[in-house]
């Protein structure tokens, strides 16, 4: 399975509950990847998506400890392992976790490849991503050049767990 974040240089991905910053490319990069594929998030994340709803054109699966929830174009699931049940027979590569920071903390031993946007900038945040560079299971197979939106640096990075 894949997880796919944007984080800043000291690996966060939000503040209270929104994304540090919203970079075009990175989202188009983020649509390009998971687009008629299966997401894994939290209901949380979902609910940073515009009114609530669930990704068009992707099977979209929501943790949540919320017993009764019910959410339209949604599989909505109760635990990590339900989770990992109802991907069980898809095939891991088109399996994304998409946030946010509890869940790739739980999902992160079962993924393989992190597609990470890396904004060389330092924002006031909240919540993080694991730091996959002080991870010694985890290493960058690709690198983009560097990118730029306004006065942001960024790259798109590759990281593959160690076979």
């Amino acid at each position: 399975m894949n997880l796919i974040a944007a984080v800043d240089k000291n690996w966060a991905i939000g503040y209270e509950n929104k994304l540090l910053v919203s970079i075009p490319a990175d989202m188009r990069f983020f649509r390009e990847q998971t687009t008629n594929k299966i997401v894994i998030m939290g209901k949380k994340t979902l609910d940073t998506f515009p009114g609530g709803k669930p990704l068009k054109k992707r099977r979209n699966i929501v943790i949540s400890r919320q017993a009764d929830l019910k959410v339209p174009d949604c599989e909505v699931v109760h635990s990590i392992e339900a989770a990992l049940e109802a991907v069980k027979d898809c095939e891991p590569s088109d399996v994304y976790v998409i946030g946010g920071a509890e869940i790739y903390r739980q999902m992160l031993d079962y993924c393989n490849v992190a597609y990470i946007t890396k904004i060389d900038y330092g924002y006031h945040a909240d919540t993080y991503f694991p730091n996959l560079d002080e991870n010694p299971d985890w290493i960058v197979t690709e690198e983009s050049e560097e990118q730029t939106y306004y006065d942001l640096e960024y790259r798109f990075c590759k990281y593959e767990r160690k076979k």
